[in-house]
């Protein structure tokens, strides 16, 4: 099990970006996950956008059919049943599963990961808590960091806010969550998003000590 630090430095303390010596680690993959709601994926996409770091994100397989806006490639590797089934038979997929109840099929092809390991990047896996555990077989020298919003019931709270989630829906994601907090002492880092640009700038501190390692 891996040794959990909460933050490693107060939320108070990031207001601006830290000055950081130099890396002498060559990227690395790092594995973010975290319940639906806590904000997971707004702080990937900043982190994208604001971080000077060398980072690539590993795009996802899925099953499912794209959604208005969505781009083939930079949103998702749209797949048919039959091309995503070939391709785990093969072992393509660094990890795979499916989402019961809708019947889709979500990856991580390894092609993905080893061309950003390969450029030197710090390549960022979006993932859920089964998947990660799945990586880290693989890749036990993977960053982990898990993302958390406090408490269910601020994670409540937050779901409901978004005015987009049917009862049954809140509920079953809130269920799902309690066991994904269960695991939470399975990561390395773990970030309380508060704010979105103090968790950007955690996660470049920690990719920053990250590198300084041999």
């Amino acid at each position: 099990m891996s040794t959990t630090v909460a933050l490693f430095r107060p939320a108070a303390a990031m207001t601006s970006e830290p000055t950081r010596p130099k890396a002498t680690r060559a990227g690395g993959l790092v594995v973010i996950s975290g319940p639906s709601g806590a904000g997971k994926s707004t702080v990937v996409r900043e982190l994208l956008c604001q971080s000077q770091l060398p980072l690539a994100r590993s795009v996802s397989a899925t099953t499912r059919a794209p959604r208005p806006g969505e781009k083939v490639g930079v949103d998702y590797h749209f797949l048919t049943k039959e091309e995503f089934q070939r391709l785990r038979e093969a072992g393509a997929f660094l990890e795979y599963k499916e989402v019961f109840g809708r019947g889709d099929w979500y990856g991580t092809l390894q092609s993905e990961v080893a061309s950003g390991l390969g450029a030197g990047k710090w390549v960022i896996l979006e993932i859920d808590v089964e998947g990660a555990m799945s990586v880290l077989a693989a890749h036990p020298d993977a960053v982990t960091i898990f993302i958390h919003c406090g408490s269910l019931e601020e994670l409540e709270r937050r779901l409901r806010q978004r005015n987009t989630e049917s009862e049954a829906s809140i509920q079953r994601r809130l269920e799902v969550a309690r066991g994904e907090l269960a695991l939470q002492d399975r990561y390395t880092w773990q970030i309380n998003n508060i704010d979105v640009d103090q968790s950007v700038h955690q996660i470049c501190d920690i990719l920053a000590r990250e590198g300084m390692k041999e």
